[in-house]
């Protein structure tokens, strides 16, 4: 059928949205609809540069005639369709565009899902991208007092910040998840976000800022009280005697199991530099230098 042919239809629709001396106004509803099933049929043919395309005027048409949630999914099928081409910057900008939609319609979920669609299909080719829809995702649901629904997002940006091998940045994250934990009262993830941040730090060596992470955590009572907290103390002696059996011992426990995958491989791999020499500045630490002026 003529009629089916979709860059006839395309071509009917385009017609429908241009200005001349006889159409004095465009007429998106029908031109849509047509770029609707032009898409439908450029799929069917497996034209996928040209279904996008549709869509993506589709899209528009349903933004225009004030229909922002059917535009937001359109946006979504276009950018799906961009991956499957490998156009990543399309992925990352219909995502987005589909997230704003929907944000439009009062909806932060269907939004935040939008963007961790675009994150996931970015992963592999762009991850620093991959990071920052993750991260806006986070912030669509963190604004809405939503946090709990974000942990998924939390986890995702973690583990690709892990594989950059970006260790303050995935520590920094986890702090932040573990914050998100305790405003919904999650404490068992608070917990284990916290002691996550702690073994990252650790992971590079870095043993000032792993005290300082664990000092700082230690101040929330919900840590300070857990079984996470009690497990970083023991750790963190291990570490001060320089005892490496310890501290690989211990990275087997089942506290250490309970934690996300991506933490486990690290931690199975600690002690990560010589742990010797924070034994001699320890001892060095409790030997009292004699002050031969004090003579009480």
């Amino acid at each position: 059928m003529a009629g089916s042919d979709p860059n006839k239809l395309m071509a009917k629709a385009d017609k429908l949205t241009r200005l001349s001396l006889t159409r004095w106004s465009a007429d998106w509803k029908s031109a849509t609809l047509l770029y609707e099933q032009a898409a439908n049929g450029f799929r069917i043919a497996k034209d996928y540069e040209k279904a996008k395309e549709a869509l993506e005027k589709a899209s528009k048409g349903q933004e225009l005639i004030s229909s922002p949630w059917d535009a937001a999914k359109h946006m979504e099928s276009a950018a799906a369709l961009a991956k499957e081409l490998g156009k990543w910057n399309e992925v990352a900008d219909f995502y987005r565009r589909a997230s704003e939609l929907y944000v439009v319609c009062g909806r932060s979920q269907p939004a935040s899902d939008a963007l961790a669609k675009g994150a996931r299909a970015l992963e592999d080719s762009v991850p620093d991208e991959a990071i920052q829809l993750y991260t806006d995702a986070c912030v669509l649901l963190e604004d809405d007092d939503k946090d709990q629904m974000a942990f998924d997002l939390y986890r995702a940006a973690t583990n690709v910040y892990i594989k950059l091998e970006k260790y303050t940045d995935a520590a920094a994250f986890l702090l932040r998840w573990g914050l998100a934990a305790d405003k919904c009262n999650a404490t068992n993830s608070q917990c284990k976000a916290y002691l996550s941040a702690i073994i990252v730090y650790l992971y590079v060596h870095d043993i000032k800022q792993a005290e300082k992470c664990y000092n700082d955590c230690s101040q929330v009572d919900t840590f300070s009280r857990s079984d996470q907290c009690r497990f970083a103390s023991k750790l963190f002696s291990a570490y001060t005697e320089g005892d490496v059996e310890e501290i690989k011992r211990l990275s087997q426990s089942s506290t250490v199991n309970n934690l996300d995958h991506m933490v486990i491989r690290l931690a199975r791999k600690l002690p990560t530099g010589d742990v010797s020499a924070l034994k001699t500045r320890a001892s060095d630490e409790q030997e009292e230098p004699l002050d031969e002026d004090d003579l009480t």
